[in-house]
């Protein structure tokens, strides 16, 4: 691929979108983070808690939705570079699922530290 003179806002923002759509269409895992942060999205505008509490639990998907992203671009390089089962090929994708899991678990401990100060501390 070679670089095009001239920068375009609108055609780099349908590369993103386009690749969006693509993971979301392709990972199955992608799906049902997708599927889970629209659903407690929806929950979060019936419960009765702050509106600051409400985003923060909202934005907390970011990362893991971010994650799965760079983990799956990380999984289709790996995949053009290579088909051999090669170590390095490997470490890179264990190191791009070690990212999402870090990305839930910061997710969690969002959601219980907000929970804790809301309901119990």
């Amino acid at each position: 691929m070679r670089n095009r003179p001239g920068y375009s806002l609108w055609r780099n923002a349908n590369y993103a979108i386009d690749g969006f759509f693509e993971v979301l269409r392709n990972e199955t895992a992608f799906k049902i983070e997708v599927s889970i942060t629209v659903v407690v999205w929806i929950c979060l505008i019936f419960v009765p808690i702050p509106s600051v509490a409400k985003a923060v639990l909202a934005l907390s998907f970011f990362p893991v939705l971010i994650s799965e992203l760079a983990n799956s671009a990380i999984e289709r390089v790996v995949d053009l570079a290579t088909l051999e089962h090669h170590k390095l090929a490997k470490y890179a994708k264990d190191a791009g699922s070690a990212m999402v899991l870090f990305s839930v678990f910061f997710t969690i401990s969002i959601w219980v530290a907000t929970l804790y100060t809301l309901y119990i501390g």
